[in-house]
């Protein structure tokens, strides 16, 4: 509708009137150029954190990497919505300069003293990151190699490497596994280690050290692919994720301390833009930690809840992760459930599969045995009727037979039985009793005595088995007393016939038999399946436990955490009015925002990777916290949607009846009382397209007698200077008043305290790590000039953040307002009586465009200023750097034996004798950054009231301007207009029906 309204306008010929037409294509082309808000998320965790899976299973799509055995993430990787099916990326490389400068700094890290390499003993730490970077990059260049290589022959060694510096790749895939695909080589730095581990697989027989894996053959190194990881300044990724659709966009930053310093600069660079910080722990060290109340130390409690201004409810939230990572026992024990009713229940229900699991294992021993059993039976019943076949063979061809059948079944029936009797004293339990039988005896004894049961208890296995031997021994007599039967045919076939009859049996016996195993197997899985539900039932409720628990503890340190820094803060501002039992806020009301989750399970509840398997402690989705976590993300962002999109309705219904009301026009009022308001009031004459007092147009610019220039515009445009005059100076009054004394104060503080802090420092940690970050120039690990600043920034902490935290811009706003108000009750003085109406109409429909305008004009405003403080705020610490530069080149430079000695000895002089240069320099710094701010505001205000005062005179220009001639034009717009305004009616009651119902 917007874009319709903006073709008709720009057909409509509105004669003299241009400055109308000009600001209402203005009006249209600042609507159509808005665009939503978004909420911008850090996403801050140390290694092994479960950073990378949480935002997965956030995303519910994988477009950061994982892996359980090393960490991932090496980039600063943002990641917004789109509303493609398609995952895209924006791979941004750094420049030549960049990876130059990064370079010199991995070289003298992996260099000892003296230009040689570093002792095998050392190569951990510094020289393994360092190594790990230039290896990936450059595969074929091996460790010694580096002794005498130079950064400029670095570069010439691979020119396609040069060729990408500087670079922008995009990457889109279809789905998640083929984009994790493409974008793991940017991003994992476990990639080289990956396709190394593979290499040295081959190596069988051969153990090798950390130090021989760094020193590979250049033959080895040409199969390896270069891995462009360590070349990344950034990756911007887009998916389809509902959590983000209202506007949020993850951060997702790589550990402090990186090397490079591009990367750096830009995960600095984010942590002042962003809105919100995500810190995330594992939940097993979340509360042991106390990692709420440290809060990142000091420094960033400083800087983000005072020097910032932007502390509130939602600023900081804190996720524990791998709460499925749970041993009961332990949990139990810690938290006192043992009587809790709901775990009682779980654990009776676990005893209780436990003791039915182990009387069905000796049913099933039993059924085993039985079927043991029954299975030789049946081979010696196939043998026998095997034997009596050849038998009647030898007797049909005339051949000599020896009557050896009685001694055969003899021989096998005495094996099996002896089989049996050692099969039983091998297995525990009862078992059905079963006769052997020498075929000519009564078979349908046989069959009955093999189903009789016997006694099912353990203890009458030895009975059995004596009986058996008995009959064995029975048996045996009786054969050796036997006379030997004549073999005939008849008898053979009898004793076929006995077999298949005992066959049939048999197998109708083996048929209960393995159905009764079938059972005993069913009723085990499904004791097993209860069980191990009940197990993760216990899993569950001992997490969840613990997860409330952890949550508690959690917020309750960070209040602990934020009255100690407010008690500091306070003693600092005022120490002889300081009370420490008197509260600085309410700090019942202060809930630090916590999530517990699971990506594990989640992820294998949703069935996203088959290869996971089953979950290993929740069942239902929700327990595993990832869902809250999503909706928590969404309404992080949908909140400024919901502001943004009433801003913009309420914007387009006043700028629609606007123009409306002009093309409307006025059909009462006589050509000399327009006239008469157009004399008084019109600024520009011959349809000049806007006014600017800076333009050649003089001869076009309405003047009055004294040759200043006359009309609305110019007169609210001079009115609006003197207001934005004053406030610029009161802004500069205020910053100074409020800030200077506490600045120079704590100037001295710093001073005072910075010999003492390079000394702590330097002891605080290892030599080398000392030295890597005297050539970082202090950044790294740690930052020295952040924390030399801490009593700077703690001493104007408070007066800061009361300064910001007020309405600067009120006064600013009334002024204007009031301006507004006298002259458009000028305008309602002059008019005619046929007039008057539809003056004081109008005047009300202005002053109430100026309302939303003015709204939108000090919003702008107050947010550049936001971002100048947040800018300001940091500008010490670059400060401090800079000055300190040659303290940190000079202590870098000493070699030799002595050298760490001499490296402190030398930073120590050069910070006591430049201390107060540099701190009273920060001040100065400091306070003149603010005064340029408030400058920066005064210019923008004047730019964004120009155009308000001259919109001003369009929606009153109504009351001099005709109709518009092109009537076909004109209803178009009308036309286009009412349909607007009715849309806009129709969402307004929609709105309000939302509203009442929620």
């Amino acid at each position: 509708m917007v874009k319709t309204l903006k073709v008709s306008i720009e057909k409509l010929e509105l004669g003299s009137s241009k400055l109308c037409k000009d600001v209402w294509l203005r009006e249209i082309d600042s609507l159509l150029n808005q665009v939503s808000p978004t909420m911008m998320i850090a996403v801050c965790g140390a290694t092994g954190a479960g950073k990378s899976s949480t935002i997965n299973a956030l995303l519910d799509v994988d477009v950061v990497p994982t892996s359980g055995m090393r960490a991932c993430t090496s980039v600063v990787t943002e990641i917004s919505y789109h509303t493609a099916s398609t995952i895209n990326a924006d791979v941004l490389f750094l420049s030549e300069a960049e990876w130059r400068e990064e370079l010199i700094v991995l070289l003298d890290d992996i260099k000892a003293e003296g230009g040689n390499l570093k002792r095998t003993t050392d190569l951990h730490g510094d020289i393994e990151v360092a190594w790990h970077k230039v290896h990936a990059v450059y595969p074929s260049i091996t460790l010694p190699q580096l002794v005498d290589i130079t950064v400029d022959q670095m570069l010439a060694y691979n020119t396609n490497i040069v060729h990408i510096l500087g670079t922008t790749r995009k990457i889109s895939a279809d789905n998640s596994s083929s984009f994790a695909q493409q974008i793991a080589r940017y991003v994992d730095s476990s990639t080289g280690q990956k396709r190394r581990g593979k290499k040295n697989k081959t190596r069988k027989g051969k153990k090798t050290s950390a130090s021989d894996n760094l020193v590979i053959s250049a033959q080895e190194k040409e199969d390896h692919d270069t891995a462009l990881w360590p070349l990344i300044r950034q990756v911007n990724i887009q998916c389809n994720a509902w959590a983000l659709s209202a506007g949020a966009i993850l951060v997702d930053l790589p550990g402090v301390a990186d090397v490079n310093p591009a990367r750096n600069r830009i995960a600095k660079d984010y942590m002042k833009k962003c809105n919100c910080i995500w810190i995330l722990a594992p939940i097993t060290r979340a509360v042991d930690d106390k990692t709420a109340r440290d809060l990142l130390g000091e420094a960033f409690r400083t800087q983000l809840m005072s020097m910032d201004g932007n502390y509130d409810a939602h600023t900081i939230t804190f996720i524990a992760t791998k709460c499925d990572d749970i041993t009961c026992s332990e949990v139990i024990t810690a938290l006192d459930l043992e009587d809790d009713p709901a775990l009682e229940k779980i654990n009776d229900c676990i005893i209780s599969c436990m003791e039915e699991t182990a009387e069905l294992k000796l049913k099933k021993a039993d059924a085993d045995l039985r079927t043991e059993v029954i299975d030789a039976r049946l081979k010696l019943l196939q043998a026998i009727i095997q034997q009596c076949q050849e038998d009647k063979t030898a007797l049909a061809n005339g051949t000599m037979l020896m009557p050896q059948l009685t001694a055969t079944e003899h021989q096998t029936t005495q094996s099996m039985g002896k089989k049996r009797k050692n099969t039983r004293s091998k297995e525990s339990g009862p078992a059905k009793r079963l006769k052997s039988s020498t075929f000519g005896q009564d078979s349908e004894d046989d069959t009955s005595d093999s189903d009789m049961d016997v006694d099912d208890a353990c203890g009458g296995q030895k009975s059995v088995e004596e009986e058996q031997e008995k009959e064995d021994t029975q048996h045996n007599d009786g054969i050796e007393d036997e006379p030997e039967e004549e073999v005939t045919v008849k008898v053979l076939d009898a004793k076929i016939d006995d077999a298949q009859k005992s066959i049939k049996a048999a197998l109708e016996e083996l048929d209960d038999a393995r159905k009764a195993q079938m059972n005993i197997k069913d009723a085990l899985d499904d004791l097993t399946r209860k069980e191990m539900e009940a197990r993760r039932d216990q899993s569950t409720f001992c997490s969840l436990k613990r997860s409330e628990f952890s949550r508690n503890a959690l917020k309750e340190d960070f209040r602990v955490g934020l009255k100690l820094f407010d008690d500091a803060t306070a003693e600092e501002r005022d120490p002889e009015a300081f009370d420490p039992t008197q509260n600085q806020r309410n700090y019942d009301e202060v809930d630090l925002e916590v999530f517990t989750c699971s990506s594990r399970d989640y992820v294998r509840i949703t069935g996203r990777i088959e290869r996971d398997g089953d979950p290993s402690c929740f069942s239902n989705i929700a327990d595993t916290g990832v869902p809250a976590l999503q909706q928590w993300c969404h309404r992080l962002a949908i909140g400024n949607q919901h502001r943004a999109a009433k801003q913009y309705h309420l914007q387009l219904k006043m700028f629609a009846n606007s123009v409306r009301a002009y093309t409307d026009g006025i059909s009462d009022a006589t050509v000399a009382d327009s006239k008469a308001l157009r004399e008084k009031w019109e600024s520009v004459e011959g349809g000049l397209k806007r006014f600017k007092p800076t333009m050649n147009h003089s001869s076009r610019i309405k003047l009055d007698p004294y040759g200043e220039p006359t009309g609305i515009t110019p007169r609210l445009v001079k009115d609006f200077g003197a207001c934005v005059e004053r406030c610029v100076s009161d802004l500069q009054g205020l910053f100074h008043d409020g800030l200077e004394d506490k600045c120079r104060a704590g100037a001295v503080k710093a001073a005072q305290g910075a010999v003492q802090c390079v000394d702590k420092f330097a002891e605080s940690m290892h030599w080398n790590t000392y030295r890597a970050t005297l050539r970082r120039h202090g950044s790294w690990y740690r930052d020295l000039n952040v924390e030399l600043l801490t009593p700077f920034t703690r001493n104007i902490a408070s007066s800061w953040s009361t300064l910001f935290e007020s309405d600067l811009f009120t006064p600013l706003s009334s002024a204007v307002t009031e301006c507004v108000k006298k002259l458009l009750a000028d305008v309602e003085v002059s008019a005619a009586a046929e007039l008057k109406e539809r003056a004081c109409a109008r005047s009300s429909d202005s002053q109430e465009e100026v309302h939303l305008a003015l709204g939108k004009i000090i919003k702008v405003v107050e947010g550049a200023l936001v971002r100048e403080q947040k800018e300001i705020s940091r500008c010490l610490a670059p400060h401090v750097q800079t000055e300190l530069v040659d303290g940190y080149d000079r202590a870098t430079g000493q070699r030799g034996k002595g050298s760490v000695a001499r490296q402190k000895t030398v930073f120590h002089d050069y910070v006591d004798t430049r201390r107060h240069v540099v701190f009273d320099g920060g001040a100065e710094v400091l306070l003149g950054r603010l005064s340029a701010a408030a400058e920066a505001v005064g210019e923008a205000l004047n730019e964004s009231l120009r155009e308000l005062a001259e919109k001003v005179e369009v929606s009153i220009s109504v009351l001099w301007e005709g109709i518009p001639d092109d009537l076909r034009v004109r209803s178009q717009i009308i036309q286009t207009v009412s349909q607007m305004l009715a849309q806009l009616d129709m969402w307004s009651q929609a709105a309000e029906k939302v509203s009442l119902a929620s």
